[in-house]
């Protein structure tokens, strides 16, 4: 799904009314007919709404939700935030229809005018929508704040009164919603953190946009779905062997930390794999042997590795998972780097080495992959003043040093070097565990091993991850799941990716790259 910015939503509502061809008001009624159906089928038709306009589009909606609620015989008192301007054309419109059927209408002039808000009541705000584009004052901060004081169900109509669509509104006022209508496509700010608060659950609903305008205008951003995964899935040949799969190396482990190592050496197994090596230390050998039999060990080191000559006939390298912070680690990757011009994923501790020694960045071979998580992300690249500026900030270093960047999340975010980034919509706060990142970083590696490009290995592993993680979840709770879960439903998560794989691609841009 792309992720489209406030001006190009502005103009797919222009293109569809254009080329359906259908009104603008009729494109309104349209959206209005939708929320009505939602709230009518989660049971808020027995109660009384208060809903605050507007004078803009997002206010036309909310004025045409109340006209249809009144239809429906519910009990609506309507309240408009005046500021002395008229409205937007279908505003008027709507406001000249809902004085048709009801009289039970307010205008807001100053915060004296603001109604009490009862207990039982259902809020809908459709003040103001993706055209805001600077943050709430005076009377409407006011009228916000007035309304987060109220205990009662607060339904926001396509975003949160204040909340930018696809820039920070981080400090600012914004309505705290219980739920969201959005229309169409997701808006850039539900999917970061910063936002967490004010969208409540996001629900989208469908108004017929016109298709041929997201099939052709470009986006910075999507959110990855289980069509556009199931087009990089590669199902296996009947008559393959372990050779047609690949052989991955992990450089993992150390004393006291060998499972981080079995962890992603379980995931890397798991992945699909053909053979697996993992390059530790002395002190994990007979743990790694035990606990993952599958795998073979080359020893270097004693507590830590201490070097890896062998490392460049291997398909797919991963390096990180609980290696520690040893000074001849600094020699280690540059060595490696030198040398080595196959696909490596980087994390956990080898991020950490590098951030400690910023000459390292610009020796990391070209396509490489880095999963830091937000801390690990800052020190390698430094602060960002909010979450918008750090995925802007992924997307530049990407770019300048030629990398994927997976910067781990609720919904990870990818960066690439064409200047691209890509969301993921699965996985669950009960993968915030130790040792779900080195799970994901042995996927990544297994994927890269068995001849999927970065990008494809990036947003095939997140998504499998995520998913491995929401079974786990399913079954066991998010807050009993461990990391090793969700190895242990990784092949869960293959199954739905090979339930009516599509062997003809369904998105050739992911295909491709």
């Amino acid at each position: 799904m792309k992720i489209f910015s406030a001006a190009q939503i502005k103009q797919w509502d222009a293109f569809t009314v254009a080329n359906e061809p259908v009104t603008s008001i009729n494109l309104m009624e349209r959206a209005a007919a939708r929320c009505v159906e939602w709230l009518t089928e989660n049971n808020y038709n027995k109660k009384h709404f208060q809903i605050f306009c507007g004078k803009g589009n997002n206010g036309g909606d909310g004025l045409a939700i109340a006209r249809m609620l009144i239809q429906k015989k519910i009990a609506v008192t309507v309240y408009i935030l005046e500021f002395g301007n008229i409205g937007s054309p279908d505003f008027q419109i709507n406001l000249a229809r809902l004085h048709e059927c009801s009289t039970d209408i307010h205008f807001i002039q100053s915060p004296d005018f603001f109604p009490a808000i009862k207990i039982d009541a259902v809020i809908i705000d459709a003040l103001f929508g993706t055209g805001l584009n600077k943050p709430l004052q005076e009377i409407s901060e006011a009228l916000v704040n007035h309304i987060n004081k109220c205990k009662a169900a607060i339904i926001a109509i396509d975003l949160p009164s204040g909340l930018a669509a696809d820039s920070s509104s981080k400090n600012n006022t914004v309505i705290k919603a219980t739920h969201t209508l959005s229309f169409q496509n997701y808006k850039l700010a539900f999917l970061l953190p910063e936002n967490e608060n004010y969208c409540g659950s996001i629900h989208l609903l469908n108004i017929g946009l016109h298709k041929n305008f997201e099939t052709e205008e470009a986006a910075v951003f999507e959110l990855t779905d289980l069509h556009s995964i199931k087009a990089i899935y590669k199902p296996r040949n009947k008559f393959s062997h372990k050779g047609n799969y690949g052989h991955a190396a992990l450089l993992c482990g150390s004393y006291g930390m060998m499972g981080a190592a079995i962890l992603s050496a379980n995931a890397c197994l798991r992945s699909g794999v053909g053979k697996l090596t993992c390059i530790i230390p002395k002190c994990g050998y007979n743990i790694l042997q035990n606990a993952v039999p599958e795998a073979m060990c080359l020893v270097s080191g004693d507590d830590y590795i201490l070097s890896a000559s062998e490392i460049k006939k291997f398909d797919a390298v991963g390096i990180g998972p609980g290696i520690g912070l040893h000074p001849s680690h600094t020699t280690l990757l540059r060595e490696i780097f030198l040398q080595i011009n196959k696909p490596i994923l980087l994390d956990a501790d080898a991020l950490n080495i590098i951030g400690d020694n910023p000459s390292l960045l610009s020796l990391i071979p070209a396509k490489c992959i880095l999963t830091p998580h937000p801390k690990e992300f800052e020190r390698l690249f430094g602060t960002s003043a909010n979450d918008f500026d750090r995925i802007n900030l992924a997307l530049q270093k990407s770019k300048e040093l030629n990398l994927y960047i997976v910067l781990k999340g609720h919904h990870t975010f990818i960066s690439t070097p064409n200047g691209k980034g890509y969301f993921n919509n699965t996985g669950n706060a009960g993968m915030a565990t130790a040792g779900s990142g080195d799970v994901l970083s042995g996927i990544i590696t297994g994927l890269l091993a068995q001849q999927y490009t970065p990008l494809q290995a990036c947003l095939m592993g997140v998504y499998l991850h995520g998913l491995a993680g929401d079974f786990a979840a399913a079954k066991l709770s998010p807050e009993a799941m461990i990391a090793g879960d969700i190895v242990q439903y990784t092949g869960e998560g293959f199954k739905i990716l090979s339930s009516s794989a599509n062997q003809n691609g369904i998105n050739p841009s992911l295909s491709a790259k």
